[in-house]
């Protein structure tokens, strides 16, 4: 059954910026900033606190302006995550070929503060590419959490089986087809098959 909405991920799907299990836009962070990628990852993201970022429960901004003032740095938060979201800016030109031309409802479902998904839909221009982005951290749920799949739902009015989530993330794409939805796995090794999948869904 061909699906009516095709919900995509963002990050590792839409937006090619996670390769060999990092997310590459903190690779130039100490020679353009003089900033301590591991001690930022320890902060952010080894601490657990990004599972409140995504989910609205606390602000990215403040977060990062704390981890700054604790390295001494004189950078302020904004121009930190100005940098940040510019190098996380790369879109997989196939994808959004994709996108353009396969005769379906597109939508971004993706595990992003409110502050990033503002810079997805405005700097990236996704407002006029997709229906709609819906973004974790203003929805204060998030993927795999079945409260963050039935807004879609509920928003699209489509029936789940005429819904596909396209995610580099086994646990969404398996969460998600348990519901009813159909699911494709989207990896460097997957990738390739998408169009064919779609041909025989």
């Amino acid at each position: 059954m061909a699906p009516e909405v095709i919900v995509w991920d963002f990050d590792g799907v839409v937006n090619r910026n996670f390769v060999d299990g990092r997310f590459v836009w903190a690779d130039s962070l100490g020679a353009d900033l003089g900033l301590d990628r591991a001690s930022l990852e320890r902060f952010i993201f080894g601490s657990g606190r990004m599972r409140g970022i995504v989910r609205g429960v606390e602000d990215l901004r403040d977060v990062v302006a704390e981890w700054l003032h604790l390295e001494g740095s004189e950078i302020g938060a904004d121009a930190l995550l100005s940098y940040w979201f510019a190098q996380d800016a790369l879109p997989d030109a196939e994808v959004l070929g994709w996108i353009k031309a396969l005769p379906y409802r597109h939508v971004i479902g993706t595990n992003n503060e409110a502050r990033r998904a503002a810079y997805i839909e405005t700097e990236m221009g996704f407002a006029s590419r997709v229906e709609k982005v819906f973004a974790s951290g203003r929805m204060g749920v998030a993927k795999p959490d079945a409260a963050y799949f039935e807004a879609i739902e509920t928003w699209s009015g489509v029936v789940p089986a005429r819904i596909l989530l396209v995610d580099d993330s086994l646990q969404n794409v398996e969460t998600v087809q348990a519901r009813g939805w159909q699911g494709f796995h989207f990896t460097d090794a997957t990738r390739d098959g998408f169009l064919a999948a779609l041909e025989g869904s």
